[in-house]
């Protein structure tokens, strides 16, 4: 018997920190961020609740595949071509807007704190090579526990951070949930709430990516995780990831609410300034561990998303029937993968290098675009979940299908909202 027969929730514990360490990048760094230091604590409760409203789309990822032993993708595919094909049309528009968005932030944080004058091209190239070689030599095994280290020592990190301001003698004013709310009323504001719910905590592409991770732990530990355990990992992440959105973005309140600073339009140029204020308002002794907070948060997001993605793509293929056999060539399997990596790469740093300059913009155009794809993948997700091809037992209960089919409507009525504003 091996430790994980002995440990069986041990055993699942795993696949729900990759998901907080893909979630916790972007949406919190940038746009959580951008949120506290221009609006205060006025969108707190909107994160708050979008978090809680995605959840049940979330967990979907992971309960399938403990239910079944499949995962979510060959359940769009048992659904049939519609299905499949909404999913992989999802996935091909976004995988390399994505992959460039996480990379370019951290490509410049990378050239701040290693002091790095390089252009945001090169420096991309590297930040993916690094990824590359961690994922092509260490497999799942090593991002599972590269992972568990970022993640620890991201939140220590965090909480410091938020303990820091706290006894730095921030602006108070910047706590009264009021303070910016008149901002929020505009077209500049609300385009904003948009572009910040797309990936808050995270886009909802990651329960088909939570299944294929929750399937390859199970590979690596020889062990099969109930609902139960597999739900518990999922939950156990997503607390951690919506916990830290709210100090990300209370730390932007804290730090930078009131301060008249504009972040520049370039990762590099937001990076250095982001780092800038933190140190301003906290000392500047505590630079080199914001740097290097913010340089971790990026990295695991960056590191997950470039292992997610190839996954996707290469169970894509296998279930599309193009080429079902890797139980007959294993290596094949394997090449599909790294194939795919490849190519993820090439196509997110032929768009760093045209973009690249225009950070904000393309951060914002790819959350909008996960926005408004969200209800789509939570419609695919909810069908499959309360459909015949998940166990009757292991189907979500009354209160978080009530859960989801509210977060539906949620994300619905905000895409409805965002349609009439754009035409009128």
């Amino acid at each position: 018997m091996n430790k994980f027969e002995k440990h069986p929730l041990r055993a699942a514990i795993g696949p729900g920190l990759l998901m907080a360490g893909a979630a916790v990048g972007v949406s919190h760094l940038v746009q959580a961020t951008r949120a506290g230091a221009e609006y205060g604590l006025a969108l707190l409760a909107l994160v708050i609740v979008a978090c809680v409203l995605k959840f049940p789309f979330i967990e979907f990822g992971p309960r399938y595949a403990a239910a079944t032993g499949e995962n979510m993708i060959r359940g769009y595919q048992r659904m049939g071509g519609f299905a499949l094909g909404i999913f992989s049309l999802i996935t091909i528009a976004t995988m390399f807007f994505i992959q460039a968005s996480v990379t370019v932030v951290t490509a410049g944080l990378a050239g701040l704190v290693f002091g790095l004058d390089m252009s945001i091209t090169m420096l991309s190239f590297l930040v993916l090579l690094g990824c590359i070689i961690v994922l092509t030599i260490g497999h799942y095994r090593g991002l599972d526990l590269i992972m568990k280290m970022i993640m620890a020592a991201l939140s220590i990190s965090t909480l410091a951070a938020v303990a820091l301001a706290f006894g730095a003698g921030p602006d108070w004013g910047a706590m009264n949930p009021l303070a910016g709310w008149d901002r929020i009323w505009t077209a500049a504001g609300f385009a904003f709430i948009l572009a910040l719910l797309g990936w808050m905590p995270i886009p909802l592409d990651v329960a088909a990516w939570h299944s294929l991770w929750t399937l390859e732990r199970a590979k690596q530990t020889g062990r099969t995780p109930s609902v139960r355990h597999a739900v518990f990992d999922v939950r156990l992440g997503y607390a951690a990831a919506t916990i830290l959105a709210a100090l990300f973005l209370l730390l932007g309140a804290l730090v930078m609410y009131g301060s008249g600073e504009t972040f520049p339009a370039s990762a590099a140029g937001f990076s250095a300034s982001l780092v800038d204020l933190y140190a301003a308002s906290l000392g500047e002794w505590s630079r080199p561990l914001i740097a290097v907070a913010a340089l971790t948060t990026m990295f695991s997001t960056t590191l997950a998303v470039t292992d997610a993605y190839p996954r996707a793509v290469r169970a894509l293929i296998e279930v599309s029937g193009v080429a079902d056999d890797k139980d007959k060539a294993p290596n094949l399997h394997r090449g599909r993968y790294v194939s795919a990596m490849l190519l993820i790469t090439i196509g997110a740093l032929i768009i760093i290098n045209y973009l690249g300059d225009h950070f904000t913009v393309l951060i914002d155009f790819t959350t909008t675009v996960s926005f408004l794809a969200a209800p789509v993948l939570a419609w695919l997700s909810l069908k499959l979940l309360t459909g015949p091809y998940t166990p009757t037992d292991h189907q979500p209960g009354p209160a978080l299908r009530a859960l989801a089919w509210t977060g539906l409507a949620f994300l619905v009525l905000f895409c409805l909202i965002w349609v009439g504003w754009r035409i009128f």
